[in-house]
């Protein structure tokens, strides 16, 4: 074996050296060493050659286990390094590879990782880019959401401006913060104007009294015609859709600089003067309002995707419509409408036979429609379509409900059911009570009872419109008149019955001496809405007992006996 071995290390230079022993020392090359055995010196050799080869063994010469094996120091292993002994101190040990075993990665999730002697520092190197990737990808949507957040704070605030109010949104509403009769339900104040760029931009063609019942979950949409003639403040009698640019442009004309805090005391004037100009003529109490011009309502409609309405007649109309012209034809039936369709079907008068009031019943119709496709399409429970919304809104559309108004406005708008929406008109029979006639040389609406004579209409729509604690206690109530004036007891009794109230008896009292009216509450206040609302009304408190123990009350839960105080006191 020597001399073999002599014979092939002359046949190639810088061929492997014989060590002490005998064995042959393999060389290294390139980056691929085989461990020595043998002195330190010959390990850190770099110009040796690759071990010589005996017969096809395929194996360098000298000692290599077919499994494999390689010899690591004790040392080395200890340290974790896979790498042969680097001292002579190092005591040589046999390794042998173990197959790779397994446990769940990070958070038990996803790829599998190894276990070993560096399975903590490849795991540590997975987990850290794991982390790293979700920090980064939290960072983005932090970001994202709050540019998303200040937008929409925003665009929330040109459209929510707050300063409107309704005790009846409350889920336990305390009597003692109701003002009145009709605080018991929300009412809504639309309108509908043309907007820059239109003639008469601040003409309010669509005005809508939506009122909703919190308790019965049912709501009303009531239309106001655009050319009723009403009375009002400073400013004598005018068609009640310039009321609001009449309120607008007084307060402009107060002001030589037109800046944008002028603007906007400007146009809270103008709601001011409508808002109270339609509570006085209807005897309704406004809570909030919301104005909107034709191009966000057009836009509003398509966010939504359109909407759908059963149409009773056809309508067919030469219009112009936004600066072009448009022929809308529609045809009975159900019909799919986009922003545009709806706009111009909403605003088409001139075909129809009853004029203005043909279009404030397509006007509800739509207003339903669009209502039922917000509720449907979850539209304030999507954050793009929320997002979109405020982005087309912020410059067309205000209102003063605030962010948890309208929140409100939304949860109780899905608890009323289409089937539970009434739509009123002053001008449908059998509830005609408006008329056409020509005052100054213009078409105006005003009551068939006379002009400025609103009694009969506000009767109408108090009891359409009843109050819903009222309604829901139905308290059984007794007028008698105390007094000497004739016929008060009947008068007051038809006042109450307007509102809503159980009228059961109207009679005279046993004596006729009352100076001040008496409130008789006969159920220990277990009926509290309907005795907070007699004692405003009559401006007194109530008592437990019957001053006069001749009066036979029956099954009455109040009994009112009228004073001299009422002889006076002009109906409201």
């Amino acid at each position: 074996m020597d001399e073999l071995r002599n014979k092939q290390s002359h046949k190639r230079p810088g061929g492997p050296r014989r060590s002490m022993d005998g064995f042959v020392q393999p060389r290294r090359t390139g980056s691929r060493s085989t461990a020595n055995l043998s002195t330190p010196s010959l390990r850190s050799d770099k110009s040796v050659k690759s071990p010589v080869m005996l017969d096809n063994f395929k194996r360098a010469e000298g000692f290599r286990s077919t499994n494999r094996q390689r010899p690591l120091s004790a040392a080395a292993v200890k340290r974790g390094r896979p790498f042969a002994a680097t001292s002579a101190t190092d005591e040589p040990l046999l390794i042998t590879k173990q197959p790779q075993r397994f446990k769940r990665g990070f958070f038990g999730l996803g790829r599998k990782k190894p276990v070993g002697p560096d399975s903590k520092k490849r795991a540590w190197s997975r987990k850290r880019k794991a982390i790293t990737a979700f920090l980064v990808l939290l960072a983005i949507v932090l970001l994202t959401g709050g540019f998303l957040a200040f937008k929409g704070y925003i665009n929330v605030n040109k459209v929510l401006k707050g300063g409107g109010g309704a005790v009846a949104f409350d889920t336990n509403v305390d009597p003692s913060k109701l003002k009145g009769e009709g605080d018991g339900r929300v009412n809504v104040l639309l309108l509908g104007r043309g907007g820059e760029g239109h003639e008469g931009a601040d003409l309010t063609d669509t005005i809508i009294i939506a009122s909703i019942d919190p308790v019965a979950k049912e709501a009303s949409l009531v239309s106001i015609p655009r050319d009723f003639y009403v009375p009002v403040d400073d400013a004598g009698q005018m068609k009640i859709n310039a009321v609001f640019a009449t309120g607008k442009q007084a307060e402009l004309n107060k002001n030589s600089r037109q800046t944008d805090q002028v603007k906007k005391q400007a146009e809270e004037a103008g709601f001011t003067l409508l808002e109270k100009t339609v509570e006085e003529t209807f005897g309704l109490p406004i809570h909030y309002r919301t104005i909107i011009d034709f191009k966000g309502f057009e836009q509003a409609v398509n966010i939504v995707g359109g909407v759908t309405v059963n149409v009773p007649a056809a309508v067919t109309e030469n219009m112009r419509i936004n600066g072009q012209n448009y022929r809308l034809d529609v045809k009975p039936g159900v019909q799919q409408m986009d922003g545009f369709k709806a706009l111009a079907y909403s605003r088409s008068r001139y075909t129809s036979a009853r004029g203005d009031f043909d279009r404030a019943e397509r006007q509800r119709l739509i207003i339903i429609a669009l209502k039922e496709k917000i509720m449907s399409a979850g539209t304030f429970s999507n954050p793009a379509k929320i997002s979109s919304l405020l982005d087309t809104m912020g410059d067309r559309v205000q209102t003063n409900f605030s962010s948890q108004d309208l929140s409100r406005l939304y949860q109780l708008g899905k608890d009323v059911p289409q089937s539970k929406i009434v739509s009123i008109g002053l001008a449908d029979p059998p509830n005609n009570y408006v008329v056409t006639d020509m005052i100054g040389g213009q078409s105006v609406v005003v009551p068939r009872a006379g002009v400025g004579n609103f009694g009969e209409i506000q009767g109408y729509l108090r009891n359409a419109l009843k109050d819903s604690f009222i309604k829901n206690e139905n308290a059984s109530i007794m007028v008698l008149n105390g007094t000497e004036s004739p016929g008060l007891a009947t008068t007051k009794a038809d006042e109450l019955k307007s509102f809503g109230y159980n009228i059961t008896a109207v009679s005279n009292a046993p004596t006729k001496e009352y100076d001040k009216t008496t409130i008789i509450d006969l159920r220990s206040g277990s009926k509290k809405y309907t005795q907070s609302y007699l004692e405003k009304r009559f401006n007194t408190k109530s008592i437990g007992l019957l001053p006069d123990p001749t009066i036979e009350a029956g099954t009455a839960d109040f009994v009112i006996i009228l004073g001299s105080d009422q002889a006076t006191t002009r109906s409201q």
